[in-house]
């Protein structure tokens, strides 16, 4: 209950405050946006450069992970293949 009232004296002591110092909040505003622009872009071009480092430099392990256990599924497969068989030869045989 205490943060809703210190809330709302917030906001109506905040509408208040850019009433009568709007000029102030505008000039604030008109300094802040490009500067934040320019600290934001920065930001984005140097975590794309970091990006295209880190392509570079990983292995394709993922290439050989994934053919490695493309031919583990298959044997896998053969082998249940092959159980199959045997239950079915192992079947004929007890009737």
């Amino acid at each position: 209950m205490a943060a809703l009232g210190g809330g709302l004296v917030a906001l109506i002591l905040g509408i208040i405050g850019i009433i009568y110092y709007h000029v102030y909040f505008f000039k604030a505003l008109a300094a802040g946006v490009p500067a934040m622009l320019i600290l934001g872009g920065a930001l984005a071009v140097y975590l794309g450069f970091e990006e295209l480092k880190d392509k570079r430099n990983t292995p394709d392990t993922f290439d050989d992970s994934a053919t490695s256990l493309k031919s583990e599924v298959e044997t896998l497969k053969d082998e249940i293949r092959q159980l199959k068989e045997e239950k079915k030869e192992s079947e004929n045989k007890d009737q």
